[in-house]
């Protein structure tokens, strides 16, 4: 009896089935193509990094993915033909939904079934710079961290004298008239306090809970509605299967609320500026929540995060200061404090997780990113 050299379909269905789930826990993006170049699998890593489903790239050509194809289109069909490797630097792949990544990407002919086959594995630039962005910023974020400490001891201390001072002086005095001058330096000497303390950032560590996150949002929402003196629209586009997370609900909402409230004086700004010249303009605020796979925050790769974006159709970040948004102090806005935003950075970096922004005018969103898990360990 001689021994069938072909595997048999529940042998091949196995070695699919088993490549196909070593591929899904890779950290590396993979799409394997037909020799006609029809996607026949993708992970878990190239559905985050491409943002598509499986479920719906699934018998995609490689061109309906990525519109910029040609030349992907020339490396996959050599690879088949002569059966070698190839390897590119830094392709920039122009996808279905308008957006764009940078990669760098092999490509390994495989043979299924006596069809030729290729394995693309997409190694993303884009993300590799934002790590080394977020890891610099947070580095120069703890030095400006401690500048502050210190200089805010140095002010507090002779605040409280000039507070005590101006108290004892207030006894003294004949008249209540005189006396509002020493009010004056209390509150005065009051709100600068207040102002350093700010300037510190929240001062203790977070409690975290299980919370659901869009119940934080709509408290957000709700706070927005009673603070503006103008209707503004929120939207929300919720995704109902976010599992709860496990954070500090009441420095989250300050977090979400202090970056809504800066989205909301940048709508006023505009409605004031087009009043006569647009005025079927309206400002308009917009909450999604979604989750992300196979995503890095600093150094830390999670497989799943939850993604928060706030998002708005004022006139955008001035682009001056956006390398220095997230610092105390920095703002676009003459009346404004440059603490909101800091403040909030600090309060997402105490959950482990980032603040990221994409802006041009008539579009902001501000996106904040949290790991699903609170870990043991928290930043201080």
């Amino acid at each position: 009896m001689t021994r069938n050299s072909k595997a048999k379909p529940d042998e091949v269905l196995f070695t699919k089935k088993s490549m196909e789930s070593m591929f899904n826990v890779m950290n590396i993006a993979v799409l394997c193509v037909d020799h006609e170049l029809n996607i026949r699998f993708i992970n878990q890593s190239a559905e985050s990094l491409l943002d598509i489903s499986a479920n719906r790239a699934i018998n995609f050509s490689i061109s309906e993915l990525i519109l910029n194809s040609e030349e992907l289109e020339s490396v996959l069909f050599d690879a088949i033909q002569i059966q070698n490797p190839y390897t590119q630097r830094r392709a920039v792949f122009k996808l279905y939904d308008g957006s764009s990544v940078t990669v760098d990407y092999t490509v390994t002919p495989w043979q299924y079934d006596n069809w030729p086959r290729l394995v693309i594995e997409l190694y993303p630039l884009d993300r590799f710079l934002r790590i080394d962005r977020d890891e610099a910023f947070r580095s120069h974020q703890q030095v400006t961290r401690q500048m502050v400490r210190g200089l805010a001891h140095e002010i507090k201390n002779p605040l409280g004298g000039i507070r005590g001072a101006a108290q004892l002086l207030a006894r003294e005095l004949p008249t209540a008239e005189l006396q509002e001058f020493t009010d004056v330096m209390i509150s005065e000497t009051d709100r600068l306090t207040s102002l350093v303390d700010r300037l510190l950032g929240p001062k203790s560590l977070p409690e975290p809970v299980s919370t659901n996150i869009h119940r934080l949002l709509e408290r957000v929402r709700t706070l927005i509605h009673m603070e503006s003196t103008a209707a503004i629209e929120v939207d929300r586009d919720y995704d109902p299967s976010i599992p709860e997370v496990t954070v500090d609900p009441e420095l989250l909402i300050q977090a979400f609320l202090n970056i809504a409230r800066n989205a909301v004086q940048s709508l006023r700004e505009v409605e004031i500026q087009v009043a006569h010249t647009e005025p079927s303009w309206k400002p308009h605020l917009k909450f999604t929540t979604r989750t992300l796979r196979q995503h890095a925050i600093g150094q830390d790769f999670h497989r799943v995060v939850i993604k928060v974006d706030v998002q708005d159709n004022g006139k955008g970040v001035p682009e001056n200061i956006r390398d220095q948004l997230f610092f105390p102090m920095i703002t676009g806005r003459s009346d404004g404090t440059g603490l909101g935003l800091s403040i909030a950075h600090s309060i997402v970096h105490q959950h482990g997780g980032t603040i990221e922004f994409e802006s041009e005018p008539g579009e902001t969103i501000f996106s904040i990113i949290l790991p699903l898990e609170l870990t043991n360990e928290l930043p201080a």
